[in-house]
Protein backbone atom coordinates (compact mmCIF):
# COMPACT_ATOMS: atom_id res chain seq x y z
CA UNK A 1 0.00 0.00 0.00
CA UNK A 2 1.26 3.46 -0.86
CA UNK A 3 1.68 5.62 2.22
CA UNK A 4 1.94 9.01 0.48
CA UNK A 5 -1.29 10.99 0.40
CA UNK A 6 -1.98 13.47 -2.38
CA UNK A 7 -3.76 15.58 0.25
CA UNK A 8 -0.48 16.22 2.05
CA UNK A 9 2.11 16.91 -0.68
CA UNK A 10 4.53 18.67 1.69
CA UNK A 11 4.55 15.95 4.35
CA UNK A 12 6.25 12.98 2.69
CA UNK A 13 8.37 10.40 4.43
CA UNK A 14 6.15 9.40 7.36
CA UNK A 15 5.83 5.73 6.46
CA UNK A 16 4.66 4.70 9.92
CA UNK A 17 1.28 6.38 9.28
CA UNK A 18 -1.15 4.60 6.98
CA UNK A 19 -2.95 6.80 4.47
CA UNK A 20 -6.24 5.09 5.29
CA UNK A 21 -6.11 6.29 8.90
CA UNK A 22 -9.11 8.61 9.45
CA UNK A 23 -6.83 11.18 11.11
CA UNK A 24 -4.02 10.83 8.56
CA UNK A 25 -3.53 14.53 7.83
CA UNK A 26 -3.62 15.47 11.50
CA UNK A 27 -1.16 12.75 12.50
CA UNK A 28 1.26 13.57 9.70
CA UNK A 29 1.11 17.26 10.59
CA UNK A 30 1.98 16.45 14.20
CA UNK A 31 4.90 14.25 13.11
CA UNK A 32 6.10 17.01 10.78
CA UNK A 33 6.00 19.60 13.58
CA UNK A 34 7.82 17.25 15.94
CA UNK A 35 10.53 16.74 13.31
CA UNK A 36 10.81 20.53 12.91
CA UNK A 37 11.04 20.91 16.69
CA UNK A 38 13.96 18.48 16.80
CA UNK A 39 15.69 20.60 14.14
CA UNK A 40 15.01 23.79 16.11
CA UNK A 41 12.64 25.39 13.61
CA UNK A 42 9.64 24.96 15.93
CA UNK A 43 9.97 25.72 19.64
CA UNK A 44 8.93 22.83 21.88
CA UNK A 45 6.28 25.13 23.33
CA UNK A 46 4.93 25.49 19.80
CA UNK A 47 3.79 21.86 19.86
CA UNK A 48 1.50 22.69 22.78
CA UNK A 49 0.13 25.69 20.90
CA UNK A 50 -0.61 23.51 17.87
CA UNK A 51 -2.54 21.02 19.98
CA UNK A 52 -4.62 23.80 21.47
CA UNK A 53 -5.46 25.04 17.99
CA UNK A 54 -6.48 21.55 16.87
CA UNK A 55 -8.95 21.37 19.75
CA UNK A 56 -10.69 24.53 18.57
CA UNK A 57 -10.65 23.27 14.99
CA UNK A 58 -12.52 20.15 16.13
CA UNK A 59 -15.23 22.46 17.43
CA UNK A 60 -15.45 24.11 14.00
CA UNK A 61 -15.78 20.73 12.34
CA UNK A 62 -12.35 21.25 10.72
CA UNK A 63 -13.87 23.46 8.03
CA UNK A 64 -13.87 27.09 6.97
CA UNK A 65 -17.06 28.63 8.31
CA UNK A 66 -18.93 31.40 6.50
CA UNK A 67 -17.70 34.21 8.77
CA UNK A 68 -14.08 33.05 8.37
CA UNK A 69 -14.46 33.06 4.59
CA UNK A 70 -15.72 36.65 4.84
CA UNK A 71 -12.76 37.55 7.08
CA UNK A 72 -10.34 35.99 4.58
CA UNK A 73 -11.71 38.09 1.73
CA UNK A 74 -11.55 41.16 3.97
CA UNK A 75 -7.93 40.34 4.79
CA UNK A 76 -7.17 40.24 1.06
CA UNK A 77 -8.82 43.63 0.59
CA UNK A 78 -6.78 45.14 3.43
CA UNK A 79 -3.49 43.68 2.21
CA UNK A 80 -4.05 44.83 -1.38
CA UNK A 81 -4.84 48.41 -0.33
CA UNK A 82 -2.07 48.68 2.28
CA UNK A 83 0.81 51.09 1.88
CA UNK A 84 3.34 48.79 3.57
CA UNK A 85 1.93 45.31 4.34
CA UNK A 86 4.03 42.78 6.24
CA UNK A 87 3.43 39.08 6.88
CA UNK A 88 4.93 38.18 10.26
CA UNK A 89 6.04 34.54 10.54
CA UNK A 90 7.01 32.36 13.49
CA UNK A 91 8.36 28.81 13.59
CA UNK A 92 5.02 27.01 13.60
CA UNK A 93 3.72 29.05 10.69
CA UNK A 94 6.83 28.44 8.60
CA UNK A 95 6.79 24.71 9.34
CA UNK A 96 3.10 24.38 8.51
CA UNK A 97 2.72 26.73 5.57
CA UNK A 98 5.96 27.98 4.01
CA UNK A 99 4.67 27.46 0.46
CA UNK A 100 1.32 29.07 1.26
CA UNK A 101 3.11 32.10 2.75
CA UNK A 102 5.20 32.40 -0.41
CA UNK A 103 2.11 32.25 -2.63
CA UNK A 104 0.34 34.92 -0.59
CA UNK A 105 3.39 37.17 -0.71
CA UNK A 106 3.39 36.99 -4.49
CA UNK A 107 -0.35 37.75 -4.64
CA UNK A 108 -0.37 40.78 -2.32
CA UNK A 109 3.25 42.04 -2.61
CA UNK A 110 3.73 42.05 1.16
CA UNK A 111 7.08 41.79 2.87
CA UNK A 112 7.74 38.64 4.89
CA UNK A 113 9.56 38.95 8.21
CA UNK A 114 10.44 36.35 10.84
CA UNK A 115 9.53 37.42 14.38
CA UNK A 116 9.95 35.03 17.31
CA UNK A 117 9.14 34.79 21.02
CA UNK A 118 11.79 32.08 21.56
CA UNK A 119 14.43 33.88 19.55
CA UNK A 120 17.98 32.87 18.68
CA UNK A 121 19.87 34.02 15.62
CA UNK A 122 20.38 30.39 14.58
CA UNK A 123 16.64 29.72 14.76
CA UNK A 124 15.81 32.89 12.82
CA UNK A 125 18.24 31.80 10.09
CA UNK A 126 16.73 28.29 9.88
CA UNK A 127 13.20 29.67 9.52
CA UNK A 128 14.28 32.25 6.95
CA UNK A 129 16.02 29.52 4.93
CA UNK A 130 12.89 27.34 5.06
CA UNK A 131 10.78 30.22 3.73
CA UNK A 132 13.31 31.06 1.02
CA UNK A 133 13.39 27.42 -0.11
CA UNK A 134 9.60 27.66 -0.53
CA UNK A 135 10.02 30.68 -2.80
CA UNK A 136 9.40 33.54 -0.38
CA UNK A 137 11.50 36.69 -0.35
CA UNK A 138 12.32 37.22 3.32
CA UNK A 139 13.27 40.58 4.75
CA UNK A 140 16.90 40.62 5.82
CA UNK A 141 19.10 43.15 7.55
CA UNK A 142 19.75 43.90 11.19
CA UNK A 143 16.89 43.51 13.64
CA UNK A 144 16.48 46.13 16.36
CA UNK A 145 14.55 46.20 19.62
CA UNK A 146 11.85 48.49 18.24
CA UNK A 147 8.53 47.24 19.64
CA UNK A 148 7.40 48.22 23.16
CA UNK A 149 7.74 44.72 24.61
CA UNK A 150 9.90 43.23 27.38
CA UNK A 151 10.51 39.95 25.52
CA UNK A 152 12.21 39.03 22.25
CA UNK A 153 9.16 39.68 20.06
CA UNK A 154 10.36 43.30 20.37
CA UNK A 155 13.12 42.55 17.82
CA UNK A 156 12.15 43.43 14.25
CA UNK A 157 13.42 45.23 11.15
CA UNK A 158 12.94 48.97 10.87
CA UNK A 159 11.71 48.63 7.27
CA UNK A 160 9.52 45.63 8.14
CA UNK A 161 7.05 45.23 10.98
CA UNK A 162 8.10 48.51 12.61
CA UNK A 163 7.17 50.56 9.52
CA UNK A 164 4.16 48.48 8.44
CA UNK A 165 0.68 49.93 8.29
CA UNK A 166 -0.88 46.45 8.11
CA UNK A 167 0.58 43.33 9.71
CA UNK A 168 -0.74 39.83 9.06
CA UNK A 169 0.19 37.84 12.16
CA UNK A 170 0.24 34.06 11.94
CA UNK A 171 -0.26 32.12 15.18
CA UNK A 172 0.37 35.20 17.30
CA UNK A 173 0.88 35.96 20.98
CA UNK A 174 -1.40 38.54 22.57
CA UNK A 175 1.31 40.84 23.93
CA UNK A 176 2.70 41.74 20.54
CA UNK A 177 -0.75 42.05 18.98
CA UNK A 178 -1.62 44.56 21.71
CA UNK A 179 1.62 46.46 21.08
CA UNK A 180 1.09 46.61 17.31
CA UNK A 181 -2.47 47.89 17.67
CA UNK A 182 -1.29 50.47 20.23
CA UNK A 183 1.25 51.67 17.64
CA UNK A 184 -1.65 52.43 15.28
CA UNK A 185 -1.22 49.44 13.00
CA UNK A 186 -4.00 47.40 11.45
CA UNK A 187 -3.52 43.82 12.64
CA UNK A 188 -4.97 40.82 10.83
CA UNK A 189 -4.73 37.66 12.94
CA UNK A 190 -5.26 34.03 12.02
CA UNK A 191 -6.28 32.35 15.27
CA UNK A 192 -8.47 29.29 15.85
CA UNK A 193 -9.23 30.44 19.38
CA UNK A 194 -11.87 33.21 19.30
CA UNK A 195 -11.37 33.76 23.05
CA UNK A 196 -7.65 34.54 22.89
CA UNK A 197 -6.19 37.98 23.57
CA UNK A 198 -4.89 38.07 20.02
CA UNK A 199 -8.30 37.34 18.52
CA UNK A 200 -9.96 40.00 20.63
CA UNK A 201 -7.32 42.69 20.24
CA UNK A 202 -6.75 42.34 16.48
CA UNK A 203 -8.43 44.61 13.96
CA UNK A 204 -9.58 41.57 11.99
CA UNK A 205 -9.47 37.96 13.17
CA UNK A 206 -9.74 34.95 10.89
CA UNK A 207 -10.95 32.01 12.97
CA UNK A 208 -9.67 29.28 10.69
CA UNK A 209 -6.82 26.79 10.39
CA UNK A 210 -3.68 28.31 8.90
CA UNK A 211 -3.32 26.05 5.86
CA UNK A 212 -6.98 26.59 4.95
CA UNK A 213 -6.92 30.33 5.56
CA UNK A 214 -3.82 31.33 3.61
CA UNK A 215 -4.88 29.86 0.24
CA UNK A 216 -8.30 31.49 0.63
CA UNK A 217 -6.68 34.88 1.19
CA UNK A 218 -4.36 34.32 -1.77
CA UNK A 219 -7.26 33.31 -4.01
CA UNK A 220 -9.22 36.41 -2.97
CA UNK A 221 -6.21 38.63 -3.71
CA UNK A 222 -6.26 37.37 -7.29
CA UNK A 223 -10.02 37.65 -7.83
CA UNK A 224 -11.46 40.42 -5.65
CA UNK A 225 -12.91 43.48 -7.37
CA UNK A 226 -12.24 47.09 -6.40
CA UNK A 227 -15.88 47.51 -5.40
CA UNK A 228 -15.77 44.50 -3.09
CA UNK A 229 -12.52 45.73 -1.53
CA UNK A 230 -14.19 48.97 -0.49
CA UNK A 231 -17.31 47.21 0.78
CA UNK A 232 -15.36 44.72 2.88
CA UNK A 233 -12.99 47.29 4.37
CA UNK A 234 -15.87 49.60 5.29
CA UNK A 235 -17.77 46.80 7.00
CA UNK A 236 -15.06 45.31 9.24
CA UNK A 237 -16.69 44.18 12.50
CA UNK A 238 -14.38 41.92 14.47
CA UNK A 239 -16.88 41.45 17.29
CA UNK A 240 -19.35 40.01 14.79
CA UNK A 241 -16.73 37.64 13.34
CA UNK A 242 -15.74 36.37 16.77
CA UNK A 243 -19.35 36.00 17.86
CA UNK A 244 -20.15 34.00 14.74
CA UNK A 245 -17.19 31.69 15.36
CA UNK A 246 -18.30 31.11 18.95
CA UNK A 247 -21.87 30.51 17.77
CA UNK A 248 -20.65 27.90 15.28
CA UNK A 249 -18.61 26.16 17.96
CA UNK A 250 -21.34 26.12 20.58
CA UNK A 251 -23.88 24.99 17.98
CA UNK A 252 -21.67 22.08 16.99
CA UNK A 253 -21.06 21.12 20.63
CA UNK A 254 -24.79 21.25 21.31
CA UNK A 255 -25.47 19.07 18.29
CA UNK A 256 -22.83 16.54 19.31
CA UNK A 257 -24.22 16.47 22.83
CA UNK A 258 -27.70 15.84 21.46
CA UNK A 259 -26.50 12.97 19.28
CA UNK A 260 -24.81 11.37 22.27
CA UNK A 261 -27.91 11.69 24.40
CA UNK A 262 -30.07 10.21 21.63
CA UNK A 263 -27.75 7.19 21.42
CA UNK A 264 -28.46 6.42 25.03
Amino acid sequence: MSRVSSRCPDYRGFDMISVDHPRYRSLVTREHLAKCAKKGIVAWEGLIAHGRGEAFDYMLGERTIKSAFQAERTAAALLLTARHPVISVNGNAAALAAHEISALQKACKARVEVNLFHRTEARVEMIENLLCEAGAHVLGGEAERLLPLSHDRAWCRRDGIFSADIVLVLLEDGDRCDALVSMGKTVIAIDLNPLSRTARLATLTIVDELTRALPQITDACCKISDIEKVQLINSVDNNYLLSEAIREMTGRLTKCSGLKNTAR
